[in-house]
């Protein structure tokens, strides 16, 4: 019971938060109950992490269909990993969304609060899936339980990015993933993840890669191109829904997905000894590339962040493809990474938005001296997603670097490098316009730091960029079992 608990929690929350909206307009009690859920939540993940670092594997079977068919939770180390992001980021999230949404006087607040609780329970299950049959049915109704908060401004805008958003991840997700789903259960006969693959050695080079395929484009929410549209279309929501959908749970699903797939469904032999993975790196690279240049182009910030995101998801996956112990470490790594650091930045967007009503970089100017807490939280994000030392994200590119070269591809060493390289070109300029242009007359006697509630947590999540960087110990401890000994 240990193991469903933290998935249903947060779905206890919706309801709560649904019967405190329906009897009582309290704004203070519905988010009052919200953070404390959300805090009890990460307790219960927690509590699962001794067991997981002592090698055991805590399961629970909610209901079985058939023989092989059913709804098994498993709490292994990349789960717990996912897990204990999504559950720890909630509550810094939920501190933001409560000022950012009456700091702008967002309205439809409760069933913003509602999908939100359901989206962390939703991206839970996804961590602890036992199966592929469980990993599907909790990915769709994440895609589901976020659709209205993509629509929450209910406008012209919102309703054509809810098409978008809808229309590509249930389409990929059907007529991909569920479709790999169905092959590997055919050529196996189960769907129970397991340590080294469960696909069987004599499988040709082909089939392999038509079923790599199929999981990479099946899974939307990592975004490749050309199935990455979805994102930035997704940047009309509240920020704190960006920051969900970047950071805490959706897109953090997606590459979860296609890294625990890899290791537990296929495993490196198989893709070694094919070299059916050879096309995913190619695809990643160059989403990782193009996403970047695109990023350079952006005036609107939200979306030039968006784009962003769209590269450092691929640092995942190509990290996951190329099939190495390091890799798979640096790509591990990079999930809590890239998390911490890039919800700083949304959180710096929005906290942008309440105080400054500013949303085009080109407007930023001076805004540092305005805005000091922001800005500085904001400059310690970038110097985490760029990979600069003392900051988190450079543990995960030294792995994902590493890995490449483990893996005899230095090509995709130099394309972490360039890109890296693309993100001081699309994150810096904002940071130097900030700090280094004079502000307008306007902004000297208007512009002021946000609301404390938007403020306090990206000052917590910029320290967390810092100390991921000191104490990143405990993610490699936890993650060892899972790569120690692996064929590279």
């Amino acid at each position: 019971m240990n193991v469903i608990l933290p998935i249903l929690l947060p779905l206890i929350t919706a309801a709560l938060i649904q019967i405190i909206g329906r009897l009582t307009d309290n704004q203070n009690l519905r988010d009052g109950v919200h953070t404390a859920m959300a805090v009890v939540t990460f307790y219960f993940v927690y509590q699962l992490l001794p067991e997981v670092l002592n090698n055991n594997q805590p399961a629970y079977t909610f209901v079985e269909f058939a023989a092989g068919l059913s709804l098994q939770f498993t709490v292994e180390p990349l789960g717990m990993l996912f897990a204990l992001v999504a559950s720890g980021l909630w509550i810094p999230t939920s501190l933001y969304a409560f000022g950012y949404m009456r700091g702008h006087h967002e309205g439809n607040q409760t069933r913003f609060f509602t999908c939100f609780a359901l989206a962390i329970g939703f991206a839970i299950g996804v961590a602890f899936s036992g199966n592929l049959l469980t990993l599907f049915a909790f990915y769709e109704a994440l895609t589901f339980s976020t659709f209205p908060l993509v629509t929450h401004h209910q406008n012209a805008a919102a309703k054509r990015s809810g098409r978008i958003y809808i229309g590509i991840l249930v389409t990929t997700s059907v007529c991909f993933l569920l479709t790999g789903i169905v092959a590997v259960y055919h050529l196996t006969g189960t769907m129970d993840f397991k340590a080294g693959g469960i696909l069987p050695s004599e499988l040709s080079t082909s089939t392999t890669a038509l079923l790599l395929a199929l999981f990479a484009f099946g899974t939307g929410k990592a975004a490749l191109v050309p199935f990455h549209k979805w994102l930035p279309n997704a940047m009309v929501a509240p920020t704190p829904v960006s920051a969900l959908l970047h950071a805490v749970a959706v897109v953090k699903a997606g590459v979860f997905t296609v890294l625990k797939v890899v290791v537990y469904v296929f495993g490196f032999d198989i893709l070694n000894a094919t070299g059916a993975n050879q096309f995913l790196m190619v695809v990643a690279a160059f989403t990782i590339l193009f996403s970047s240049c695109v990023a350079l182009t952006k005036d609107n910030l939200k979306a030039r962040l968006a784009y962003s995101t769209i590269s450092q998801l691929s640092y995942i996956v190509l990290g996951a493809a190329l099939a190495t112990p390091s890799a798979a470490m640096g790509a591990s790594l990079h999930i809590v990474m890239h998390a911490v650091g890039k919800i700083t930045l949304f959180f710096c967007a929005g906290a942008i938005m309440v105080a400054a009503h500013k949303k085009y970089i080109s407007q930023l100017d001076g805004i540092g001296r305005k805005m000091p807490w922001t800005m500085a939280a904001f400059t310690i994000g970038s110097f985490s997603i760029i990979g600069l030392p003392p900051f988190g994200g450079a543990w995960s590119k030294w792995f994902l670097g590493l890995g490449a070269f483990e893996a005899e591809q230095s090509i995709y060493a130099i394309t972490y490098m360039v890109s890296s390289l693309l993100s001081i070109g699309y994150l810096m300029p904002i940071v130097g316009r900030a700090y280094f242009r004079k502000p307008s007359e306007y902004d000297e006697k208007h512009v002021h730091e946000a609301p404390f509630l938007c403020v306090l947590p990206l000052c917590v999540t910029a320290l967390g960029c810092l100390l991921l960087f000191f104490f990143p110990s405990f993610i490699y401890d936890l993650l060892l079992p899972v790569f120690q000994g692996v064929k590279s």
